[in-house]
C-alpha cells in the first residue's frame, strides 16, 4: 500500500466560477491553455483528465487540489493523509472528506508535526507532497528541517517539495538547501512563464525538488517541460 501524505493540502476543490478566482484570473494563464487541447503529452493528458473529473459536463468550472487528485488515483489498499493549518480551508477538507476514512483521513493542524507523526508508515512506502504558501518566509527554513527529520526517520521515502521562483533570496537558496540535504538521488525541476518583475514582486515560476524521485520520472519530464514552456509562456524569457 502507498501512503501519500499531504502537509498543507488546501481545500480539495476550487471553485472557478466564484469572485475570488476570477478575481486574478490565474486559471486562464494556467489550466484554461491546456483543457481544450489535443496534442498534449501523455503525462499532460493524464493531468488535464484528472482535472476533467471534477468537471463532468466538460465545462471549466473547478479545479482539483492535490488531495482530490491524489484520492482520484487511490487504489483500494493505498492510503491518503492529509493536514491544513488554515481555519477556512481546513474546515472545507473535513467537510469534503469527511465519508471517506481510513482510506482518507483530513486532520486541521500542522502539517510539518503531522509529517513527523505519520513516518514511518506501515507499508513503508511513501510520497509525501510538501507544499507551504511561504507567504511566511519562515517556512523556508521549515521545509528544510522537516526534509532533515523526514529523512532521517524515513530515507527512501518520496518527498516532492513545491517552492515559488521569486525575487527573495530564501526562495533562491532553498533547491540548493534540499540538495545537501537529499545525499542520494534528487531531481530539480524548474518553470518560468515571465520575465522576472521590474519591481521585484510577484511569483514568475514555480519549482519542485524531489528526493528520492521515480528512476522514470526526469526522462518523462525532459519530454513535458518543452511542450509547458510553449503553451503556458506569458513572453520570451519562458524556460524551463
Amino acid at each position: 500500500p502507498l501512503y501519500f501524505i499531504d502537509t498543507h493540502a488546501g481545500a480539495a476543490v476550487y471553485a472557478l466560477t466564484g469572485a475570488y478566482a476570477r478575481k486574478n484570473a490565474e486559471f486562464e494563464s494556467g489550466i484554461s491553455r491546456l483543457w481544450s487541447r489535443r496534442d498534449l503529452p501523455k503525462p499532460v493528458a493524464d493531468y488535464v483528465a484528472q482535472v476533467r473529473a471534477v468537471n463532468p459536463d466538460g465545462k471549466l468550472r473547478a479545479y482539483p487540489g492535490s488531495p482530490q487528485i491524489a484520492f482520484q488515483m487511490l487504489r483500494k489498499q493505498d492510503r491518503l493523509r492529509m493536514f491544513e493549518l488554515h481555519s477556512t480551508e481546513s474546515r472545507l477538507l473535513l467537510e469534503y472528506f469527511r465519508n471517506h476514512g481510513p482510506r482518507a483521513i483530513a486532520q486541521a493542524g500542522d502539517g510539518f508535526a503531522g509529517l513527523r507523526a505519520l513516518l514511518p508508515p506501515p507499508s513503508r512506502r511513501a510520497l509525501v507532497l510538501i507544499d507551504p504558501s511561504y507567504e511566511d518566509k519562515a517556512d523556508y527554513q521549515r521545509v528544510v528541517a522537516a526534509l532533515r527529520e523526514a529523512l532521517e526517520k524515513f530515507a527512501t521515502g518520496v518527498y516532492a517539495i513545491w517552492y515559488p521562483i521569486v525575487r527573495r533570496r530564501e526562495a533562491l537558496q532553498l533547491p540548493d538547501r534540499l540538495r545537501r540535504l537529499a545525499t542520494g538521488n534528487w531531481m530539480n525541476v524548474m518553470l518560468q512563464v515571465k520575465a522576472q518583475p521590474a519591481d521585484g514582486v510577484g511569483l514568475y515560476g514555480s519549482g519542485m525538488f524531489v528526493a528520492n524521485p521515480p528512476w522514470t520520472l526526469p526522462k518523462m519530464l525532459a519530454g513535458v517541460m518543452p511542450c509547458l514552456v510553449d503553451l503556458l509562456s506569458q513572453d520570451e524569457p519562458a524556460a524551463f
